[in-house]
């Protein structure tokens, strides 16, 4: 098979076009404040694909998923190489829907800013008294609209996600609406719960949903990784101020803290951050990655 070419490049996935499926391929890229990075972070993209692969499978009982398979030999020739080997996830063919659903279980980045300053999360008034870090008395939903890249997604009220979904599918807005929000807090519950018992707390996340062949809902993209999710530990938990995290934390402080960085991270950073990703992977599928 000749040199096969992404249909479709994200900060660091790539999309594969398979006839009646798509192959989706997480890169060793890593992105920062929206930035693609010049350094490649070895296993991450094994890491982000095994582990949205072990939260499929869990979660399978609450809705239908998009994944077929994650075992090169399932995938055309081209696939059968090292470097896809691990992070390449052969997929069915959904009407991706245009929201980013969000669910937050514990208060902190810009919910916690915004909380500060008036009260809310996304509109969502909240208990008085919460500190930085607190778990919320239930997870909120709070939608965005999906950016191109170089854009910032757009935080929407649950109104407002009716309507922008009503606007692409006339007729089913507020139904579509109402099943992203309550398949995004069922996913979470049940996740958030499995992961504390093995020592990691899901803080919020995002999850992508889109339409199969007969117009239902299907849970598509990744799932639960530390790329789209923050993950704390809970050993040493403490409200009050930030946790320590399972995900890009490390980068992202080193290029605050760097300024005129020109977005190169020092190997030794780059190392952490893999570290993490992978006691992350190991905490909560309770294997090795080999």
């Amino acid at each position: 098979m000749a040199d096969l070419k992404p249909i479709k490049e994200g900060k660091v996935r790539e999309i594969y076009d398979n006839g009646d499926s798509l192959i989706m391929v997480a890169t060793d890229r890593i992105s920062c404040f929206d930035v693609i990075l010049h350094n490649i972070v070895t296993k991450k993209g094994t890491v982000l694909t095994q582990m949205s692969k072990f939260w499929f499978d869990y979660t399978k009982d609450i809705i239908p998923n998009h994944m077929i398979s994650v075992d090169v030999k399932d995938m055309p020739e081209f696939f059968r190489k090292p470097e896809f080997d691990g992070n390449s996830m052969m997929c069915k063919k959904l009407e991706m829907l245009p929201i980013e659903c969000i669910v937050r279980g514990y208060i902190t980045g810009s919910g916690w800013a915004s909380y500060k300053e008036n009260g809310t999360v996304c509109g969502i008034k909240l208990p008085e008294g919460l500190k930085e870090s607190d778990k919320l008395p239930e997870p909120i939903y709070t939608p965005s609209t999906k950016a191109e890249i170089g854009d910032h997604d757009e935080n929407i009220s649950f109104e407002q996600s009716v309507a922008h979904l009503e606007k692409n599918f006339p007729g089913r807005g507020e139904e579509l609406a109402a099943k992203l929000k309550d398949y995004t807090i069922a996913l979470y519950k049940k996740c958030a719960d499995y992961a504390l018992t093995k020592g990691i707390i899901i803080a919020d996340t995002k999850f992508e949903f889109g339409l199969n062949e007969n117009g239902e809902v299907v849970l598509g993209d990744e799932m639960l990784t530390p790329d789209s999710s923050r993950f704390w530990p809970a050993d040493g938990y403490e409200p009050g101020h930030s946790q320590p995290s399972f995900d890009k934390q490390f980068a992202r402080d080193w290029l605050k803290a760097n300024p005129g960085n020109d977005w190169t991270l020092p190997q030794e950073i780059v190392d952490k951050t893999i570290d993490k990703y992978l006691q992350a992977y190991e905490l909560i599928t309770t294997k090795k990655l080999i």
